[in-house]
């Protein structure tokens, strides 16, 4: 078993972005780039190259704390290796209101 920190190196913060529970990740290793520093990056970039992901289920399938996941991430992304999208923000969701009467509409049928 390896501690976190020594994932990290240390570090406990990504240097960039702070990265939501829920942005999507994906995969994108560039034509001769160089490849990623540690096993766990190798594992993130398996992870996310098939369909995006988001933070927590990478977090998940990895095993790791959250907090961990974020550097590995932010390494990750200042070189190039993978893609964040940014979750949708709450004012372009649909109003609860309106989705509690779609599911009554469909329990009458």
């Amino acid at each position: 078993m390896v501690r976190p920190y020594a994932v990290t190196r240390g570090r406990t913060g990504a240097g960039g972005p702070e990265f939501d529970l829920i942005a999507l990740v994906t995969g994108h290793v560039p034509a001769g780039a160089d490849p990623p520093v540690g096993p766990e990056h190798a594992v993130i970039l398996d992870l996310c190259q098939g369909e995006p992901l988001s933070v927590a289920e990478i977090a998940a399938e990895l095993d790791l704390p959250l907090g961990v996941v974020r550097v590995l991430l932010g390494d990750l992304l200042d070189a190039g290796h993978i893609r964040v999208g940014r979750p949708v923000p709450p004012a372009l969701l649909p109003d609860a209101h309106i989705l509690q009467e779609i599911v009554h509409g469909l329990r009458a049928l």
